[in-house]
């Protein structure tokens, strides 16, 4: 859990400013967005499908 505690004579704006980075430091906005809908079995495996290829599209030399 992120927790910032705003100084004597800290504004609001450089106390969120800390937070924001804090969160952003932490990996909270990545996980927050993978974890907004369900996902069922077959469609994380069918991501997962998706990005394996497009990992080795990535990869391929001629």
């Amino acid at each position: 859990m992120t927790q910032v505690i705003p100084g004597e004579n800290e504004g609001i704006e450089s106390t969120l400013r800390r937070f924001k980075r804090e969160v952003s430091k932490a990996g909270i906005f990545p996980d927050m967005k993978k974890h907004r809908h369900f996902e069922t079995p077959i469609e994380k495996r069918k991501r997962k499908a998706l990005a394996k290829h497009k990992q080795r599209k990535r990869n391929f030399r001629y």
